[in-house]
């Protein structure tokens, strides 16, 4: 894939199916955040499980460099620019 379409494929995910499936981008964050910090013993913001969503895509890639990974990347990335400062 080109640059460009992984960027557009990434933004039809987060904008199209996956805020159908999930909801709110920010609300459903919030609600991993949540879940974390129980599980951490700590507070979890939404910026900071944005932040391992992304480890964990890298993560992935250095095991297997699949196209997909990728364009998560760039939707977590999104999201995250649009979020900064909220939590």
């Amino acid at each position: 894939m080109k640059r460009d379409e992984i960027l557009k494929e990434a933004e039809n995910l987060i904008n199209g199916d996956r805020a159908k499936d999930y909801g709110d981008a920010y609300t459903n964050h919030k609600r991993i955040a949540d879940i974390w910090s129980v599980v951490m013993g700590r507070e979890v913001t939404v910026k900071e499980v944005i932040l391992c969503m992304i480890g964990m895509k890298v993560a992935r890639l250095v095991h297997d460099s699949k196209e997909d990974s990728w364009i998560d990347i760039c939707g977590y990335a999104g999201l995250g620019g649009e979020i900064n400062g909220k939590g």
